[in-house]
This record gives C-alpha cells, structure tokens and sequence, in this order.
C-alpha cells in the first residue's frame, strides 16, 4: 500500500509540475523514460492523444514488439489508415538513432534501423504507462554515445532455467541494453550441452553440495545436496532467438586455460596431473590403457583453484571441437574466453609445461598463458569470428585480434586501448553488481564491496586520463553478476533491477542530473514491484560524504533526493536539521545519528561512530600508498577517527594495499606519552584479503633516531571472522613522533583463491592512546 501511495504521489507531482521551465536535461528527465533520452524539446502542452494505434510494417514487426505493443495501457495494433503511431526506417540516422515526434493528434517514428524502431517504441511506451494520457506534445532526438552496452550473468555458480534467462532479457530490453554476456562454464559447473562430450553433461554439471554462508565463514559448511544442470542445444537456440527478437547479441563465454575444474572433473586428461612421467617428446595428455584417471571434483565452494587446463595437444583439440559446437549456436561476432584468475603452480610443477616454455622460446608461464590465448584466438579467428578476454589476457603479450574485458580497475582498459585493442569498461569499483548495494545490516550475504545507484549512475566508461584519440577503442561498459550467493532469480531482481537502470542511463550517455534520475526511478520501481519484482531501494539511505582529518577538522555532508530533509542526532535528546549538501563538524568524540526526515517510511539512519583520541590531532604520513582502487581518503582514512564497515572493505574508510607493506608516520608536533596503539585488519581469504604477518611500532623525538617500541607476529589462523583487532602497549618514554610497519602476507600461499599472485591487506582507523 505505501508503495502505491508513493507511486500516485510521485505521477501526480510529475504531471501537475510538468508546465513549469525546465533546463534541457529535467525535459528528457521528465518524460519518465529510462535511460534518459539524449534530447527533448518541448513544452509540454497536452496533446489529443489518448489511445495509441499502431502500424508497423511486416518487415519491423518482432514478436516482442508485438507483447510490448499489446502490454500497454490504451495501445493497440492497426491498419495504416486509422493508425494514429506512425513507423518508418531513415538512413540517415545511425542503426541505433531515432525520433519520437508527437504531435496534436499522432506520433511519428523515424529510425536507423529496426533496433531504433524497438527504442523508439519503448520510449514511447514508457511515456505511456509511466506519465500517462494524454502525452505531451514533444520531439524526442535520441541515440546512445557507447554502442556496447552489456549485462552479465554468471550460471556456472547458480543454475538458472531458460524462463529466468528469458526474464533477465525481458529486463534488459526495456532498458535497451544490447549484449548479453552469458557466462557458462566454471569450476563449479559447466552449462552447456557439447554433443562429442558427454561427460559435460554427466559430470561436469553437477557438483555434490554447496558452500553454505560466505567463504569467509570458518569453518566452511556444506549442504549435502547435489546441485546443477545444463541447458540444451536447442535451449540454447531458443534463448538466443529471443535476445535477438530483442535486438541483444549473446555472448557465450568458455573459460579457458582458468575456471575450468568442472571441465577437469569430466575430462581429467585435460588437466596437468597426469604429468608424472612427463619426458622430453612431451605429454599428449591421453591416458593408457588401464592408468587411474586422476581425481578432479566439481568445486563445491567459490574462489580460484590451481587446477587448470594443460596446454596439451589434447586440451587443444578438445577446446577446438567445443568452440566448433559453440560457433554453431552463437551467431554473433564475439567468442568470450576468460582468460582471467590463473594460477600458474600446475604449470610451474609440469614437466610438460616447463619443455613446452623451453621450446616456444618462452621467458615464463606468463608468456604461456599467452601463447594458449593466442593459439586459440588463431583458431577462433579461422570461424569467422573474434575473442573477448578479461584483462589478465594482457599478461605475456596480448593476442593480436583481442577484445578486453577491463574488470580491475581501469588499468587493463587503458594499457589495451593504448595498444588499439577495442575495450569493454567493466571495472569492479562501479560494475560488479555482486556487491552490496547498502550499509543496512538487513541487506542479504552479498560477496563484499558496496556499490550504490548512485555510484553507477555516477559512472563514465571513458577514463579521463585517456588520450582523446585512444577514447574510440572504449566501445562501452557492462554490468556484472556473478552468482556465489545468488542462489534464485528473486535474488537476481533485487541485486540488478535497481542498479541496473542506474548503469543503463551511464551506458547511454545522459547521466547527467541524479536529483531527475530518482523522480523516474522510484516510478519504475513502484511498477516493478507491482509487477511482482524484488526490488531494492535503498535510496533515502544515506552515504556520508567525509572529508578533513590527518589533523584538520573532520566534516561531513550527504547528498540526498531533491527536496529531502535530514535530522542530526547525538543520542542526548538534541536534534538538529542538517541541510543536504552542507558540510557539519563532527569536532567531538559521540556517535551521531542521520536520517531523512519522513514520515510515511522509515529511512535506514546512517550512524558515525567517533572515536576521539591523540592520533586524530597528528600529521600522518605514509611511506607506501595505498592502491588507487582503494585509496579512500588517504592518510584520513587512519586518523579522522572513524572507522570502517565491518562487513564491507570497498569503502573509503578502509585503505588497501596489494604487495608492499604499509608503513607511516605520526607527527605530534611534540612529545606525547603513548600507552596503546590498536590496529584493525580486514580478513576476507576468498577476495585474496590476507591478516599482516606482522606489526612493528618504533618512536622517535627527532624523526630520525628511532627506538623499537613494540611488535608482534600474526597468523592467518589469527581470527574466524571479518576483523581482528590488534592491540600493542607501549612503555617507551614520550616521544613526537610514532612509526607503524604493517608486513604484508605477501605472496598468496597454494590452496587459497589467488594462489601465487600477491595478496592485499586492508586497514582502517589507528587508535592511538
């Protein structure tokens, strides 16, 4: 019922306001379209129309053009000659380009091609069901500025039958996302039928159990069920109809030389155990008459495993027969082959592998990789079409023809595009819907992370610091899901249908004006939900904006919805409006409440917790900087007082380092007597987050002769759980200044996720007394 009541309130706002003088975005805002079309022009005058009639010629008419059309409020087909929705192809326009003109008493369409019709239509559709009749006189001129724009769905994981996939293209569709990036084989499962392999169906799909509760839950528990599935060839056809019908490419994505223990499972000759005796003409991978079949299991729990595909004669012919099936289901131009996560321990214990690098003229197992990219690409080549890969396919060379998947950070994509290799933008920091969407305690298991609408909304594909004539290589973005703990389709609605409107609007370019975005996102949610959609909305929760510390005074200010009202507290009785945007002191060690000020729901407060003590007043300097991905306010994020999430290390309270210890130095700008100082330590193994093996302190009165003040080793076995507090005392007389050593885990032990690759270290505030 309260939702409904929003939804009337906020149609009724929309329609008696729309008179007033806008700006150029608020016009596109204000027709209810998502994304935003690139222009409007209008006064928004009513028109005469109050019914729509529409004609479309044979050759434009679709299936889902048909169950749209008939799907909305006073909208129907017709003749010509009564049709009052006119449609016609212009080749002018770009394919994707379109004009919606309404008129008094009609509607003209004009389109590239027959996606643009399919926008055009669905803009108009969403004016009418989303701002009613009669429509506004207007001309809507509208095309995206990427022509990648994508969204990913991880089966592997969590199996998801052909009616869930149909949905999450329905969705897709309503918000002209264009590429559907379908990720179907992984350690835990392989979904997808290959006639000459049947033990991919018969093995490779199914794992006994499944993790329950997050990786980092110690110790690890198991349901006991098996689980899986797999979807036919001719589901497979099915679904790729129905994209199509949509104007979505499909793209199939088979891991390799990584991701592949399920594959292994099926086909142990696949794998580098086999090399016991691996002499010096080299292993076929085939196994003799009567040898026991190595024992490879489907991974019942998440994370990177160090088994991996053997570059074998036969591990290339069985990928080749796989691809060769594959290319005969997927029509599009691109082949998705992972590359990403590989743990080199098998190949570096391989006999076979270490001739093999020997006889390529190879430097590593690096280059290795390298070499299995390229000799694949080749292959994918000769059919006709070309290879995408995570960005790890840069390392040892990237293959020639390589499309890259940027998803750590940006760095991928700039280093690609500066090589003129086409990118799609895929950063973890903005588009990994896998992660939390709330602080809220409620919120479901997720993986880590907080990714908020906003923060989407926010995003720009194009790094700045890409030189304008690299930017054409950046053909767009995509939005990722990959499904540990997604176990349903319910889940999937609540992790994607908010954030994915939000990214939708950034893939087309007219992210311009949030305050405008949330008008028609809670209309668009309001209709989802009465559709029967888990919808998250989270956004009257506030995010803190933090800024000072590192010996300046600490402020914080919040950006809310255009029009709302937040109400201070400390937990005293005192209360005070704080006006958004508007930065307050938090000059006292409390805890202060902060809430949107309504009454028909009840906002999630944010609470600061203040923590007032001698490192707050220091000058902190760091000798090692923290990664640029998670360098949140810099030296502040140690000394402004306040801590971070205990669940959530993409924050700006928590900074990351990945390989180099972490290490600085307090200034107290005289001496001071220090008793304790306690550190706090993320612990998350399965995102390769690793304890310190240790913490130094030394004190100084000059900054250059220092004296050891107190240390401590720590183990990996330290703590079960997320945090773990380490508390040093210190007897040492005064002193000004106070260094810190905190010794990095190092390189990721074998057995973990991320097995040899370096590990990172998260802390957040020093307490210092």
């Amino acid at each position: 019922m309260r939702q409904t009541s929003l939804f009337i309130l906020l149609l009724a706002g929309l329609l008696t306001g729309c008179h007033s003088h806008k700006t150029p975005e608020a016009l596109a805002h204000n027709l209810g379209v998502i994304p935003a079309p690139a222009s409007v022009t209008s006064d928004f005058q009513p028109s005469e129309i109050n019914s729509l009639r529409v004609f479309l010629p044979d050759s434009l008419t679709t299936d889902y053009l048909r169950l749209m059309v008939n799907s909305l409020p006073k909208t129907s087909f017709s003749d010509e000659s009564s049709a009052n929705v006119k449609v016609a192809i212009d080749t002018i326009l770009d394919e994707e380009e379109y004009t919606l003109e309404i008129s008094s008493d009609k509607v003209t369409v004009r389109a590239g091609s027959s996606a643009g019709v399919q926008y055009a239509l669905t803009s108009l559709g969403q004016i009418a069901e989303h701002r009613g009749y009669p429509l506004p006189v207007a001309v809507v001129r509208d095309k995206p500025k990427f022509k990648y724009r994508g969204m990913h769905l991880d089966v592997g994981r969590h199996f998801f039958d052909v009616a869930d996939v149909k949905k999450y293209l329905d969705y897709m569709a309503m918000y002209k996302y264009n590429n559907f990036h379908w990720h179907l084989t992984e350690d835990q499962g392989w979904r997808i039928e290959i006639k000459k392999y049947p033990r991919l169906q018969e093995v490779a799909a199914f794992r006994k159990e499944t993790l329950i509760g997050h990786y980092s839950d110690q110790p690890h528990k198991f349901d006991g069920k098996r689980y899986g599935g797999y979807y036919t060839q001719e589901e497979v056809r099915e679904i790729v109809r129905y994209a199509s019908d949509r104007h979505i490419n499909v793209i199939p994505e088979i891991e390799m030389p990584g991701h592949s223990l399920a594959a292994l499972a099926a086909y142990p000759q696949l794998g580098c155990r086999l090399d016991r005796t691996a002499s010096e003409d080299g292993n076929t991978g085939k196994l003799s008459e009567g040898q026991d079949q190595p024992a490879y299991e489907v991974a019942t729990k998440w994370g990177v495993f160090e088994d991996v595909y053997c570059p074998t004669e036969y591990t290339f012919g069985f990928l080749e027969d796989v691809i060769d099936e594959v290319i005969q289901l997927f029509p599009g131009k691109y082949i998705h082959i992972g590359g990403d996560e590989v743990p080199k321990v098998s190949w570096k214990n391989s006999l076979f592998c270490q001739n093999l690098i020997r006889e390529k003229g190879l430097d590593n197992e690096e280059d290795l990789q390298s070499y299995f990219i390229t000799r694949m690409e080749k292959y994918i080549n000769s059919k006709g079409r070309q290879i995408i890969g995570w960005d790890e396919i840069l390392e040892g060379g990237l293959a020639p023809n390589a499309t890259v998947m940027s998803w750590r950070g940006i760095e991928g994509g700039l280093a690609a595009a500066r090589q003129d290799h086409d990118v799609i933008m895929t950063p973890g920091s903005h588009c990994y819907f896998d992660h939390y969407q709330s602080e809220s305690p409620d919120e479901p298991v997720a993986i880590g992370g907080l990714t908020t609408v906003e923060k989407v909304y926010h995003w720009e594909p194009v790094p700045p610091e890409l030189e304008p004539e690299k930017q054409k290589y950046i053909l767009g973005g995509q939005a990722n899901l990959w499904t540990e703990y997604i176990p349903d389709f319910s889940k999937v609605e609540y992790m994607v249908f908010s954030r994915g409107m939000a990214m939708s609007e950034a893939l087309w370019g007219t992210n311009k004006d949030y305050a405008e975005f949330l008008k028609r996102f809670l209309i668009h949610e309001a209709w989802w939900r009465k559709k029967g959609a888990n919808m998250a909305n989270h956004i009257y929760d506030l995010y803190p904006v933090i800024a000072g510390g590192n010996g300046s005074p600490v402020t914080v200010s919040f950006h809310v919805p255009e029009g709302e009202q937040i109400i201070m507290s400390t937990g005293k009785g005192d209360k005070a409006r704080v006006l958004p945007g508007i930065p307050v002191k938090l000059d006292k060690g409390a805890k202060y409440s902060f809430a949107i000020d309504r009454k028909d729901i009840k906002p999630r407060a944010c609470v600061i917790e203040v923590n007032d003590h001698p490192g707050r007043h220091a000058i902190l300097t760091l000798d090692s900087m923290p990664d640029q991905k998670y360098k949140g306010h810099g030296a502040a994020s140690l000394n402004n007082g306040i801590r971070g999430p205990i669940k959530k290390f993409n924050h700006p309270e928590w900074l990351g380092w990945q390989g180099p210890d972490a290490s600085g130095v307090y200034d107290f700008g005289k001496a001071h007597k220090i008793s304790n100082v306690t550190f706090r330590f993320f612990n998350e193994p399965g995102s390769w987050i690793h304890l310190p093996s240790g913490v130094e302190l030394l004190v100084s009165n000059d900054g250059k002769d220092w004296q050891e003040a107190a240390k401590t080793s720590i183990s990996d076995g330290s703590v079960t759980g997320q945090i773990l507090d380490v508390a040093l005392d210190i007897s040492s007389p005064p002193a000004r200044y106070l260094k810190f050593r905190v010794k990095s885990a190092g390189t990721i032990l074998p057995g973990n996720p991320g097995a040899g690759d370096r590990s990172w270290l998260f802390m957040d505030e020093i307490i210092i007394n």
